[in-house]
């Protein structure tokens, strides 16, 4: 059986049952680095690409448009976000190439949701500071990579080189919805690295607004 954070969920779907109408229009302002990272993913032809945390479905459908012959798949806690992104995928007609199902990140049975245990890209973009046991997220999505594969995170850093000014509106409106920066992020993604034999490429952006990690085979 697979584990659920019901809570978790709950309180998501709670967060976003009616913003899911406004995500993508007012998030393009703050979700800094997003598309970089989608356009660093450069899957192998006819690969696989997971996202954890899809939401409306915005980047998969993305991706699927940038790098035609792959499958993107995709899940969220937060059933109310699935259906705005099921209804997106049927309205341009991409159903045959992008599937999302409901679970949570921190236990995700992938072999169970879509008949497939791993995947040639995974990325997670502003979704780890959602997610209370987020190392948990990180390690799970590691174990879902295909040999050669590669995991791309983007989310909140410390904002450190930024106005404190900044830094103090950026939280307190973020903490609006739930969203907690992972301020060791960085750290983590290399320790993980070094766990599992992997190579890890990190970078602060925007002056430390983002941070940006890539894990891959070393």
């Amino acid at each position: 059986m697979m584990s659920f954070d019901t809570q978790h969920g709950g309180l998501m779907d709670r967060v976003y049952r009616n913003q899911r109408h406004i995500y993508d229009l007012t998030r393009k302002f703050f979700l800094l680095g997003r598309d970089r990272l989608l356009a660093d993913l450069a899957p192998p032809p006819e690969g696989r690409v997971l996202e954890i945390g899809c939401g409306t479905g915005r980047n998969l459908l993305a991706v699927a448009r940038m790098f035609p012959g792959i499958e993107c798949y995709g899940i969220d806690i937060s059933s109310h976000m699935l259906e705005t992104a099921k209804f997106s995928i049927r309205r341009v007609g991409m159903g045959d190439r992008v599937f999302v199902s409901l679970a949570d990140a921190t236990a995700i049975r992938a072999e169970d949701l879509f008949e497939i245990d791993r995947f040639d890209r995974i990325f997670i973009s502003y979704t780890l500071s959602m997610i209370p046991r987020w190392n948990q997220a990180l390690r799970q999505a590691v174990k879902l990579l295909a040999s050669a594969g590669s995991l791309h995170v983007i989310d909140f850093g410390r904002q450190s080189n930024l106005p404190n000014w900044f830094r103090w509106i950026l939280r307190s409106w973020l903490n609006i919805f739930h969203v907690s920066p992972c301020l060791e992020l960085g750290n983590e993604l290399v320790k993980m690295a070094g766990d599992e034999g992997l190579r890890a490429t990190v970078h602060e952006l925007y002056r430390g607004y983002a941070v940006y990690g890539i894990l891959r085979d070393a």
